[in-house]
């Protein structure tokens, strides 16, 4: 059985603050490859006021992993900027679940969402 979509979208990305709560403020993608090779994923980030940039990611197969845009280990040389509002497209070769979720310390909240996928 295949798992997932190829195209993902979450349009409201935004770092938040670290904040001083038990959560410290973050935002991250997961992705989940359930399939039996490697997904190679094209990050694509679309700004408001500037021109997309894009990067690539890996997942290995039957493995999850989490793409914080605060650390340059998961985002290189474009790691989120606190407050600056930007939409993700994840574009991959094999079907992934994808999710985005954001720790918020400025209403004590986490939550995470689905993308819209195709």
């Amino acid at each position: 059985m295949n798992y997932g979509k190829k195209v993902w979208i979450f349009p409201d990305a935004e770092l938040p603050p670290v904040g001083e709560n038990p959560i410290p403020g973050h935002e991250s993608v997961i992705i989940t490859n359930v399939s039996d090779k490697k997904a190679v994923i094209k990050v694509t980030l679309i700004y408001t006021d500037k021109e997309p940039v894009s990067f690539t990611a890996e997942v290995e197969a039957m493995r999850v992993r989490c793409l914080r845009t605060n650390q340059e280990k998961d985002f290189g040389p474009y790691t989120a900027k606190f407050e600056e509002q930007y939409a993700i497209m994840l574009e991959s070769d094999v079907p992934i679940v994808a999710q985005y979720g954001r720790a918020e310390p400025r209403t004590v909240s986490f939550y995470t969402t689905p993308g819209y996928c195709e």
